[in-house]
């Protein structure tokens, strides 16, 4: 038996107001909303404003050579109310330059000489261009200043070499590349922080304006793109048997081989002409990622994704034939496609296809991830899942990974726990999760781990495991229902903008009409961690009285498991709520007179990081 004891006084709604404030807040985010940017009911303020771009861009490649050359226009439109007399930029292939700031070793075949800028203009007046020592950012002066509410019209030559070792971006094999960050970008420049300037360092990642792009991607037959956006022009870059297949495969459940290896070493998918110009197109996104090959396989398939509208969004594959794993994955993507849109987050995919390719990476890009191999067929899907969820967080919510990494792994990670219970079974979900995403946090008590989330350029548990408890146990206190409100109405909110933390708290508080200040400080502001003890188990009237210390702080769920004298037992699952009058105790009402022989801790996902004393009786 399984019984919700409720704690229905604890969850009465509080005043908002005042109370919604009490959160720690910087002083660049407490300007914010004193500037009226962001509102502290959530929504963004009546002064919210943000910045974006189009860009026009051709990338040329043609492996086994390795060098990209590169062409771009660039309308940049201050919407803000600052006058920019300087534009900061992002190279972010510059991390393959020796001396750049990395989180990790460097071998040589991951060293370039990184991006050389071969021409560079503003409003079609040709600049100087000098590099300066920001490797991976940056400053660039510009003749006159930008306006509020003005553009300006970049355009830049360039070219780089792809690395040979690939993770992120680079070359897989000899005659298969990937590109990613292969253009020149103007950074973030946001209401609260201003510029972003945060280098690219292999770990955090994302924060990007909302763009749109036009993309010509320039290969030698016999190569197959894939990449971010609508191919516009398929018809011109392959042969009418593939194109055939190509059209088909966006009308079906069921998976379709697009182009076969027969057909890759036959020759017979792409036009035969001395250079194909794939055309891409995407709008309103925050980044765009393309691939290449020669001889990878192409899947397609397809699942409805918008009940109402009737709308169909591609889940395709590229990869080697060898790789088995591979044979299965686009089916996983269209899983992934069709379980995200209609279960958590619950909200239709918001792209018209989502391309996995066979990589070394386990990395997304809006519409594109780059995911290893797996003899494991589980595993596989695991990772397909846990990149594809990444289009919520952080393309579609524009976050700042950068700042704030939890607020885009920690979602993810959240969203891969609950379709992964939906794949495999709860049992399973959860040893994989306290295997792959909690185990480190609770078997590592060094500082490091214990401190809060919201620390800025926090990564690691604080990036993953620890923020999805957080989300997980929100779920849980709300219950479905009412976390589904909040979570929905979040992202209505602050889709195709930049949401911080405090965005996402306030939100929940406004549309639960909840203050849940207690239960955002204890997760996310205060440096706890999850260690829950049995204190004492006292009889009482026709009841039996348990009392639970909170030693690390973290209002976590607690699952009671009571075995009684007559051999048998029940379990009570309490929700964070009991937390919420005394964070440090909690007593619990067990139900009956019969006499209780043992009462411990049963803790799922939660781990504890004391099982010493998470017992009573024998």
């Amino acid at each position: 038996m399984r019984t919700v004891i409720a704690v229905a006084a604890l969850l009465a709604a509080a005043p908002l107001g005042v109370h919604a404030q009490s959160l720690y807040q910087p002083r660049s985010i407490r300007n914010a909303y004193a500037r009226g940017t962001r509102s502290p009911d959530g929504r963004p303020g009546p002064r919210y404003w943000q910045n974006h771009g189009r860009y026009a861009i051709t990338l040329s490649v043609a492996p086994p050579v390795r060098r990209v050359t590169g062409s771009e226009t660039i309308t940049y439109y201050n919407e803000s109310p600052d006058t920019l007399g300087t534009l900061v930029m992002r190279f972010i292939v510059n991390v393959h330059k020796p001396g750049a700031t990395r989180l990790g070793d460097a071998t040589a075949d991951y060293l370039t000489d990184g991006v050389t800028v071969d021409s560079f203009a503003v409003n079609g007046r040709p600049q100087p261009w000098t590099t300066n020592a920001g490797f991976t950012v940056q400053q660039v002066r510009l003749p006159a200043p930008l306006m509020p509410r003005d553009s300006i019209r970049l355009a830049l030559a360039w070219h780089y070499d792809l690395s040979k070792r690939s993770g992120r971006e680079g070359m897989i094999d000899s005659t298969t590349a990937f590109m990613a960050y292969a253009y020149p970008r103007v950074s973030v420049y946001d209401d609260y922080a201003g510029w972003d300037t945060a280098p690219f360092n292999e770990q955090l990642e994302f924060y990007s304006d909302f763009n749109d792009y036009d993309v010509t991607l320039r290969l030698p037959p016999n190569f197959v793109a894939w990449g971010t956006g609508t191919l516009t022009n398929p018809q011109e870059v392959l042969q009418p048997d593939i194109l055939g297949r190509y059209r088909q495969s966006w009308q079906t459940d069921s998976v379709v081989r697009i182009a076969t290896l027969d057909d890759m070493r036959a020759h017979r998918v792409t036009a035969q002409q001395p250079v194909n110009a794939w055309h891409f197109t995407a709008t309103n996104v925050p980044d765009v990622a393309f691939a290449a090959s020669d001889h990878y396989v192409w899947d397609g398939t397809s699942v409805v994704v918008d009940d109402a509208a009737h709308r169909r969004a591609s889940a395709q594959a590229a990869y080697n034939d060898s790789a088995g794993d591979y044979h299965h994955v686009a089916g996983y993507a269209r899983h992934a496609l069709d379980w995200l849109s209609h279960h958590w987050p619950g909200i239709p995919y918001p792209y018209e296809k989502t391309t996995v390719v066979q990589g070394f990476a386990g990395m997304e890009y809006p519409m594109m991830a780059n995911d290893e191999s797996y003899p494991d067929t589980v595993f596989s899907r695991f990772v397909a899942e846990h990149e594809i969820a990444h289009t919520y967080m952080p393309f579609y919510m524009g976050i700042s990974e950068t700042r704030y990494p939890f607020m885009d792994e920690g979602w993810a990670t959240t969203f891969e726990y609950l379709i992964g219970t939906a794949d495999i079974g709860k049992s399973r979900a959860t040893d994989f999760f306290r295997q792959f995403r909690v185990q480190g946090w609770i078997t590592d008590p060094s500082p490091l781990e214990d401190l809060p989330i919201i620390t800025p350029n926090s990564t690691g548990n604080n990036g993953y495991g620890k923020p999805a408890l957080g989300y997980l146990a929100l779920k849980d206190l709300l219950g479905d229902s009412l976390f589904r409100v909040a979570l929905h109405g979040y992202m209505d909110r602050w889709h195709g903008k930049h949401p911080i933390p405090w965005d996402f708290f306030y939100s929940v508080n406004d549309l639960t009409k909840r203050n849940l200040d207690w239960f955002w400080n204890a997760w996310y502001f205060q440096n706890s961690y999850i260690d829950i003890g049995v204190r004492s188990v006292a009889p009482a009237r026709s009841s039996t009285v348990v009392t639970l210390d909170n030693i690390g702080g973290m209002p976590a769920p607690v699952d009671l498991v009571v075995r009684y004298a007559d051999g048998t037992s029940a379990t009570f699952h309490q929700t964070p709520a009991i937390w919420q009058r005394n964070l440090r105790r909690a007593t619990v009402t067990l139900p009956g007179a019969k006499r209780i022989r043992r009462v411990e801790l049963e803790h799922s996902i939660w781990m504890d990081a004391d099982s010493g004393n998470d017992g009573w009786g024998k």
